[in-house]
């Protein structure tokens, strides 16, 4: 098959959910044979990555065209937005220039599939009905409209709740007017397929949970420091911000001054320098964006994944599983994977939750080995990228 993918942003590096979906989902149908094309918007703050050799190797085999767009919207625009019926967070990726770059590439290629990863890029949806007569399929990394609802209640000023809700809102109705244009939907998650039924979709929705290339996770326990306690994740995604600092507000103190007794460190991309403030030496390290992510999780023991909004699946959590990490992490963190408490996850909903999670795996090394091998049994046999890539494509088989 001809197969054409869309997305809001380079999958390159694999340094975030996001990219790493996308990268392994071209490198998986590639491996199967297809033809695969992959056209990005590169939003201008990004900055264009030095390809390593996997990525060169991939890129030999594949169609690929990048767009430098500026998303950035200053305070007059989104005064103005208040005003408007329609969220500037999703406007913002509106090119008219990319655009045309798309109808090019549609009216030189026939393709039978053209799959929109996320709703950002379902904004072209329209030029590529136009001009194309491939099946759409839309893949939903999130519901969108969840996460900015989520992130409201979680706020105590009026203001920042009313502003939150009002852009839920908006982008719930921008998404409901959106998801019946499209031939099929994939979702990582049955609770995210159930949410898009009661919204009233009409089309074919498949569950395909995120796949990974396991011979990419080599855990190596005589480099890794025990007890140690992580986080890793892009915090310009705000349910990675703010469950971040949820957390470390709460323990700041216990890990400082209190009882437990492990150094905690924080690394992702796009860190606010106020997180500096949080650093305390030889405690608490904000260590930013890391040359090797995998070695740096490789390199900890303990994994916490604070989430209180957002939905769809972390994919750092089954990154995490696959590399036989203890995790500690909220129901919500956790959402669609297959998880059992005490089995290959710890679960805790709560600040006493997590104090007691945290407690337990410092002091007992071989529970916490015991879990990470049963967390990356369970990644072997629900997400590796072949099973999940053969999936989709018996998707796409449906569709057409």
């Amino acid at each position: 098959m001809k197969i054409l993918i869309l997305t809001h942003r380079v999958p390159f590096p694999q340094n975030g959910g996001y990219p790493i979906v996308v990268y392994n989902t071209v490198r998986g149908l590639v491996t199967m044979g297809h033809e695969v094309s992959l056209v990005a918007l590169n939003p201008k703050k990004n900055h264009h990555y030095e390809h390593n050799e996997d990525d060169k190797d991939l890129l030999s085999k594949i169609n690929y065209r990048v767009y430098d767009i500026d998303t950035k919207v200053s305070i007059i625009e989104v005064a103005v937005n208040l005003f408007s019926k329609t969220s500037f967070n999703i406007n913002k990726y509106y090119n008219p220039e990319f655009e045309k770059l798309l109808m090019r590439e549609l009216r030189k290629t026939a393709y039978d599939i053209i799959q929109f990863e996320g709703l950002f890029v379902s904004l072209y949806l329209p030029a590529v009905r136009k001009f194309s007569k491939a099946k759409l399929i839309y893949r939903a990394h999130n519901i969108e409209n969840q996460i900015w609802e989520r992130l409201s209640m979680q706020k105590t000023d009026p203001f920042k709740k009313s502003y939150l809700k009002m852009h839920a809102k908006r982008i719930k109705n921008y998404e409901l007017q959106q998801l019946n244009n499209f031939d099929g939907i994939a979702v990582f998650t049955e609770q995210d397929k159930s949410t898009l039924m009661e919204y009233g979709t009409k089309i074919p929705i498949e569950i395909l949970p995120v796949g990974i290339n396991l011979d990419h996770y080599k855990p190596d326990f005589n480099k890794t420091e025990f007890p140690s306690l992580f986080f890793l994740g892009s915090l310009d995604w705000l349910p990675n911000r703010e469950g971040i600092e949820w957390f470390l507000d709460n323990f700041y103190k216990e890990l400082t001054e209190g009882d437990l007794g492990v150094r905690f460190y924080v690394a992702g991309t796009d860190i606010p320098e106020r997180f500096d403030d949080y650093e305390v030496m030889g405690k608490i390290f904000i260590q930013g964006e890391v040359d090797d992510a995998l070695e740096f999780v490789n390199s900890k023991s303990i994994m916490i994944v604070p989430l209180l909004s957002g939905g769809g699946m972390r994919v750092k959590i089954v990154e995490g599983m696959a590399m036989q990490k203890c995790i500690i992490s909220t129901s919500l963190g956790a959402e669609g994977i297959s998880f059992e408490n005490d089995v290959n996850i710890l679960i805790a909903n709560n600040q006493d939750e997590f104090y007691a999670a945290i407690k337990l795996c410092i002091t007992d090394e071989e529970y916490c080995k015991s879990i990470g091998l049963n967390a990356r049994k369970l990644v072997e046999e629900q997400h590796d990228m072949n099973k999940v890539t053969k999936n989709l494509v018996d998707f796409y088989r449906k569709v057409i």
